[in-house]
């Protein structure tokens, strides 16, 4: 087992938790004190565009990324380093379809534009998919780091996790998402110092960056461009920057913990400056990540690393090399580990905010309409506790899972693809309607469970040998970070030439979500067109938005939702190509008038 660590390292541990509940207890303490639930999971709509973009560059560049890359790049070269050219379409995309529609709408909620768009059903089945995908993914991405941690140095394996998870819980109860936002700013700041620490003090070890460039090359880990179409290659040029487009806008499209970022900047054009902002952003982490994979790799040529340590799992791996570059250097090794730990800490304090959202904005507030704003607050912060704890619970039943902890990381992957889908399917067809969507959601999350959960078997039952007992190896099926930046895995051995569904198990993970997402729009569009009733909620659909006169009057205000067709040329409400639309439209007994809920607020057709 790998060193001890000193108090000073221990020391730097503690301060990164000080400091990140610290950052929790202002925002509790100052502006209006989290006494909205604007406030609270939108940090009042008045966030600047940088602390939005690295936060959406915290949130899904968890441990699990900050060891699975280096792995990666350290055992199969640098073919995955193309990863970076998905992410201009991945953000650019997000930035001038997706984000226009939410941030237009006014809305808190992802799962309220299916609403919007289709009928109640669909936005309940999207929630309920979210939550399945965020509880169990939160637990694994808490414990695994820590328990490969704990492997490599015997670092306290619960006392790591029940301290990172309760400081998590505090100061995104307390600070709402402004705290959310704030930590993971610092804790994106952390990463980068951690990271640079090991890649600057291994490369003077072997003397230098182009000394380690030169002997990677010559061992053939600099890979060129694979240009194999076969969708079955793990890692080739068109699998990393076309798949990796698909896996990015699932993440930064349409996923609940991004979109609230979004939401809560002051402005549209703020809103998409973050998103152009977390692209550089995007391409120095995957650089760092690589570039340690490469120090990793010249520097185990002239300092191996002992047998049983060089057949650990990935994650594991990157730890012992960490360790033993930083052995003298005391302080750096905890910086390494507050870099992980960092991590850590930004997913699963959005996993926490997201989901007291969701649940609170789909779930509670359609069932308690006379919720009053502070009942409505603190029952916020209950959820964000509750789901904190919850965290805590599902860390412990990763311990008890064992090699079932790779599928549990996997699902993550699995639920994106179908979401995206539904996502799309409301947006750019007009003909969908709400049968189609919910069948072809249903489609692509078994298509999704059938391939990944295949996959993932057909790849055990090709690995030559199981993982080490205390292993936390993770499967070659995209996982939460996977999908945004890593996957955790070492190649594992296929058989030669395997048929049929065999075939199918070995398609690469990096096509998951694009294969589930087009599931869902193909289903859902075959399923409209037979049950033949066009388009959303109630009623037909009319050819212009009906005036004011022709609507009937009403005793007091309401909300009512009616549908029209847009012309093509112009945005939508509800999306980019015109088409049929549902509307949210409240009645004010003052002035007598509807006023439509959207595109802008205050908008009257």
């Amino acid at each position: 087992v790998g060193r001890a660590f000193t108090v000073i390292d221990y020391s730097i541990f503690v301060l990164l938790l000080v400091l990140s509940s610290a950052i929790g207890l202002f925002y509790a303490l100052s502006g209006d004190r989290q006494r909205t639930v604007q406030e609270f999971l939108l940090a009042n709509r008045n966030m600047s565009f940088l602390p939005v973009a690295l936060s959406l560059l915290a949130t899904f560049q968890s441990a699990v990324a900050i060891l699975g890359v280096p792995a990666e790049i350290f055992r199969s070269g640098t073919e995955y380093w193309f990863l970076g050219c998905s992410y201009l379409l991945g953000l650019l995309i997000p930035a001038h379809i997706f984000i226009p529609v939410f941030y237009r709408l006014r809305i808190t909620s992802t799962y309220e534009y299916l609403e919007l768009r289709f009928n109640k059903t669909v936005r309940v089945f999207g929630t309920i998919t979210f939550i399945f995908q965020m509880v169990i993914y939160m637990g694994v991405v808490l414990y695994a780091p820590a328990l490969a941690l704990n492997a490599v140095t015997g670092f306290d394996l619960w006392s790591a996790v029940l301290t990172m998870g309760l400081v998590c819980t505090l100061y995104t109860t307390l600070g709402g998402l402004k705290a959310v936002i704030w930590t993971d700013v610092f804790q994106t700041l952390v990463m980068f110092a951690g990271q640079l620490a090991v890649i600057i003090v291994g490369a003077q070890r072997v003397g230098g960056m182009a000394r380690v460039w030169h002997l990677a090359d010559k061992e053939g880990k600099i890979s060129g461009i694979d240009l194999d179409p076969d969708p079955f290659e793990r890692h080739t040029f068109w699998t990393l920057a076309v798949g990796g487009v698909f896996m990015m806008l699932s993440l930064y499209g349409v996923n609940q913990a991004q979109v609230q970022r979004y939401l809560s900047a002051r402005s549209e054009q703020e809103a998409k400056l973050s998103c152009y902002a977390v692209f550089p952003c995007q391409q120095i982490v995957l650089c760092l990540s690589c570039l340690t994979g490469l120090v990793m790799f010249v520097y185990n040529q002239e300092h191996p690393l002992a047998p049983n340590q060089r057949h650990s799992s990935p994650d594991q791996l990157v730890l012992y090399f960490v360790m033993d570059v930083l052995q003298d250097l005391p302080g750096l090794p905890g910086l390494f580990v507050a870099c992980l730990f960092s991590g850590s800490l930004s997913t699963i304090s959005s996993a926490f905010n997201s989901l007291a959202t969701v649940t609170m904005e789909d779930l509670v507030r359609p069932h308690c309409p006379g919720l009053s704003e502070s009942r409505a607050t603190l029952l916020s912060k209950l959820l964000a506790l509750g789901y904190g704890l919850l965290c805590l619970g599902m860390a412990y039943v990763s311990s008890m899972l064992g090699p079932v902890l790779q599928a549990a990381i996997s699902i993550f992957g699995m639920v994106g693809g179908p979401l995206l889908g539904l996502f799309c399917l409301g947006m750019f067809f007009p003909c969908a309607n709400p049968t189609g969507a919910i069948t072809g959601l249903l489609a692509g999350l078994a298509m999704a469970f059938w391939v990944g959960i295949g996959g993932l078997l057909h790849n055990m039952r090709a690995a030559e040998a199981p993982p080490p007992p205390n292993g936390t190896a993770l499967p070659a099926v995209g996982n939460l970070t996977t999908i945004l930046t890593t996957t955790l895995l070492a190649p594992t051995p296929t058989p030669q030439s395997p048929t049929g569904l065999q075939k199918f198990y070995s398609l690469s993970y990096m096509w998951y979500s694009a294969h589930n997402s087009t599931t869902v729009i193909l289903v859902g569009l075959l399923v409209s067109l037979l049950t033949g009733e066009c388009g959303g909620v109630g009623g037909p659909a009319v050819s212009r938005p009906p005036s004011p006169s022709a609507l009937p009057p009403r005793p007091h205000a309401q909300r009512l939702c009616l549908r029209w067709a847009l012309p093509p040329p112009r945005w939508g409400a509800l999306g980019p190509w015109g088409g049929v639309v549902s509307r949210v439209v409240t009645y004010s007994p003052a002035s007598g008038r509807y006023a439509a809920r959207c595109p802008q607020p205050g908008h009257v057709p």
